[in-house]
């Protein structure tokens, strides 16, 4: 395929969120400056019309899809229907509405979570579709294989160029910390650090935290900067922080792998520029038979190939946010996949490695969470 020019208009789906406003600033430092996005409120992706008027209008040489509804365990097992219907749809709309518009490379991100729960490790692109999902985010899982299947047979069926790419657990700048809907990492790392600020009676750090990030419980109480402090403890103790303690979810035993958003970032931006469909899949590993030639399995694993427990991220966290009180694992509650490693063989053979390890991760994100910017 022909490179990707400077001045080519390229659309990113999703370029506020964690990974697609890290892909926008990628693409600014490479020299791109003809970049496209909307904001929720702009464009709504759930609408097919709407998103059919975007394309008629903007006619994007090339599409980052990075927008999805996402969310951590307890969204994920209690907002099932949303997490199916609403990625399908932006899916259908975004992928569908670039190949009718001529789209020459289009990157589809989905989630490492499309592979069976128990899955040999590291997980190989080749699993795909060999046993069942996790229960707790089958539906989300099913609606990224249903991209990733799109994308892969609108390249085999017209000759697109649509790659998937499936990243591991990723956490970084503009990270979500909603208690209850945020992934685990920036979930740990704000429970704790609310915990410290308990802990040493730092009631000015809390109100500053909760003016920048209200948080409320289902029964309708909201901990704010105004709120009482009898209110913000009984709000803070339903999600397992307390002045002397904070619990976290599950045993603290499965391994998971997380890789800095940025790089998720430049690994994608790597993909859109130098890989092409046709050097996802190899002739070797393809089956045939008299009538056709099996292609499948195209898609890109992205992290880091390096896998931490629960409970080991969560000492790094305690220990660079200095938290003295106790940390709690609450057994009742699930722990998900045992473990989800990727085997990122492909990924290096296509000329692309990690290099923030994650101390250093947890460093950044701790000082970002902090800063004025991570308070906007």
């Amino acid at each position: 395929m022909e490179a990707l020019k400077k001045n080519t208009k390229i659309y990113v789906a999703g370029h506020r969120g964690l990974v697609g406003s890290a892909i926008w600033k990628n693409l600014q430092a490479r020299g791109f400056r003809n970049l496209v996005g909307r904001t929720h409120q702009e464009l709504d992706l759930l609408d097919p019309m709407a998103v059919k008027q975007f394309f008629d209008e903007e006619q994007p040489e090339a599409v980052i899809l990075a927008a999805a509804h996402v969310g951590g365990i307890m969204a994920n097992l209690t907002q099932r229907a949303d997490f199916i219907y609403q990625n399908l749809q932006i899916q259908q709309n975004v992928i569908g509405e670039s190949w009718k518009h001529g789209v020459k490379k289009l990157l589809f991100l989905g989630s490492t979570c499309i592979y069976p729960r128990m899955a040999p490790q590291p997980m190989r692109e080749d699993v795909l579709l060999t046993s069942e999902l996790e229960y707790t985010n089958e539906p989300y899982a099913i609606a990224k294989i249903a991209g990733l299947k799109l994308c892969e047979s609108l390249s085999i069926q017209y000759g697109c160029n649509y790659i998937a790419v499936m990243p591991t657990n990723l956490y970084g700048p503009n990270d979500n910390f909603h208690l209850e809907n945020s992934h685990v990492l920036p979930a740990m790392i704000r429970k704790i650090y609310l915990g410290k600020c308990l802990y040493e009676n730092n009631w000015e750090a809390v109100r500053q935290d909760l003016r920048r990030r209200p948080v409320s419980t289902p029964q309708g109480l909201i901990a704010d900067e105004q709120a009482s402090k009898e209110t913000i403890l009984d709000v803070l103790s339903y999600y397992g922080i307390t002045p002397d303690h904070v619990t976290l979810w599950g045993t603290g035993s499965p391994l998971r792998e997380f890789l800095w958003s940025e790089e998720m970032a430049d690994a994608c931006v790597h993909i859109l520029l130098h890989v092409d469909f046709k050097d996802t899949y190899s002739e070797a590993s393809s089956s045939k038979n008299d009538h056709y030639q099996e292609i499948r399995n195209c898609h890109i694993n992205i992290g880091t190939g390096e896998e931490h427990t629960i409970r080991e991220t969560a000492e790094m966290i305690v220990s660079e946010i200095g938290y003295q009180g106790k940390v709690i694992w609450d057994a009742n509650k699930p722990d998900g996949t045992p473990r989800k490693l990727t085997d990122v063989t492909k990924l290096h053979q296509l000329g692309w490695h990690h290099q923030v390890s994650l101390k250093e991760g947890i460093h950044r994100l701790y000082h970002w969470y902090l800063s004025e910017e991570g308070c906007r």
